[in-house]
């Protein structure tokens, strides 16, 4: 049976990603049909070295599932005339390296978009490539702090406090992808491709939306306090972390339904229309009030029973699960996001597809994240045609590394 269709099928990728951010990136393209060469330096990006388990990086293998491997010296002068090469063929190139690095090694935009107008040069950086943070060192740590996530995070009597998960990283990511599809889709109409830039800093300021609201709303520019898991602009109630006696349970009530089907559960109809939780604003007034009743409601309840209970009544909540229960999420599994993998570098890992769904054209099946410089044959020999002893010529001259040993 022939593959299916995919949006990217035929665009050739190249992919300069380190860590997390571009990786993504390009992870989602590869899952699109697009061909990724992952282009790493001698001893392979940071990301592989984080062996957090005996035998590689599970990160990395997560981020680059789907994708060519290949190790090229840009330090090499063959090195960097055979990525210029390369350059000549491609589609997209992605890369998240400070600002300037590219063009100290001769391969900033400038170049690579004369050599090829209808590249599509796409990069990430901590704060953009102009204004007087350009230099600035960028992790997603760091940028969780200068972005404001970190005040906003964490409960009004203790220290800012960063997300759990790298998720200014996975935003720039996010964003680096719309940027890049959206200046191929100009493309198509044009025949000019461009250089395109998302900073992380720039991606966070959109969800900063309800701390915003109480800033230059009830608060009139006055900083807002840490609200826990309260709304982080304190306007709305019940929207919290209750604890039941084996777990946790959150709750939002967004509309005033919600709230008479919450009193139902909670076997309290007789504070229908009382008028100090009818609305609202009036039950963000009594917040306090709120909480208490909806945490003794809970107190006396597993956290599965308090589970059924509101979906029972159609309430809007959800048990706060730990990583083991969300990895063996079935609905995940059923609906193909989530797979168990025997991987030749981390081993039994279950590791994601895209989350991006295309109507007749699944994602493709899972495979296994490159070894270092692995696809060297079938990337310069096959894709871009370089004969056996002009490789070989390559590695003599220290642009490539050795091919890599796959394990069997």
């Amino acid at each position: 049976m022939a593959e299916p269709h995919r949006p990217l099928d035929g665009i050739l990728v190249l992919d300069l990603g380190q860590i997390y951010q571009a990786p993504y990136c390009s992870f989602l393209m590869a899952m699109a049909g697009a061909t990724v060469i992952k282009i790493e330096p001698p001893g392979g990006e940071s990301l592989r070295r984080r062996t957090m388990v005996s035998g590689g990086s599970v990160p990395q293998a997560m981020l680059n599932s789907n994708k060519l491997g290949i190790s090229i010296d840009f330090k090499n002068e063959a090195g960097r005339e055979l990525f210029l090469s390369m350059v000549d063929r491609a589609d997209i190139l992605i890369e998240n390296f400070a600002p300037g690095a590219m063009d100290k090694l001769g391969l900033g935009q400038e170049v690579l978009l004369a050599r090829n107008p209808r590249l599509i040069y796409a990069a990430a950086s901590g704060y953009g490539r102009s204004g007087p943070d350009r230099d600035k060192l960028a992790m997603d740590l760091t940028v969780q702090a200068a972005s404001g996530i970190m005040h906003t995070t964490g409960f009004p009597d203790g220290p800012p406090v960063k997300s759990g998960p790298a998720v200014v990283d996975f935003l720039g990511g996010t964003h680096l992808y719309a940027a890049a599809i959206t200046a191929l889709f100009d493309r198509e109409r044009t025949g000019r491709g461009r250089f395109v830039e998302i900073a992380m800093q720039d991606t966070v300021y959109p969800c900063l939306a309800s701390a915003l609201g109480m800033h230059f709303g009830g608060l009139r520019g006055k900083i807002p306090p840490r609200t826990g898991n309260s709304h982080a602009g304190l306007a709305m109630a019940p929207y919290n972390v209750y604890p039941t006696q084996d777990g946790y349970l959150a709750i939002i009530v967004v509309k005033g339904d919600h709230w008479n089907r919450l009193l139902r559960a909670m076997g309290r109809e007789d504070l229908m229309g009382d008028p100090r939780f009818a609305t609202n604003p009036a039950r963000v007034q009594n917040m306090a009030e709120v909480d208490a009743m909806v945490t003794a409601w809970l107190a006396g309840m597993t956290r599965e029973e308090a589970v059924a209970a509101t979906r029972k009544f159609g309430v809007p909540a959800a048990p706060v699960r730990d990583l083991d229960e969300v990895i063996n999420d079935a609905g995940m599994h059923e609906r193909g996001m989530l797979h168990w993998m025997d991987h030749p570098e981390v081993g039994r890992v279950c590791l994601p597809s895209s989350p991006l769904r295309f109507t007749d054209a699944p994602a493709p099946a899972l495979k296994p994240s490159p070894f270092l410089n692995q696809h060297e044959e079938e990337v310069l020999g096959g894709i871009f045609g370089f004969s056996a002893d002009e490789r070989a010529a390559l590695r003599e001259a220290g642009a490539i590394s050795v091919a890599a040993q796959v394990k069997g």
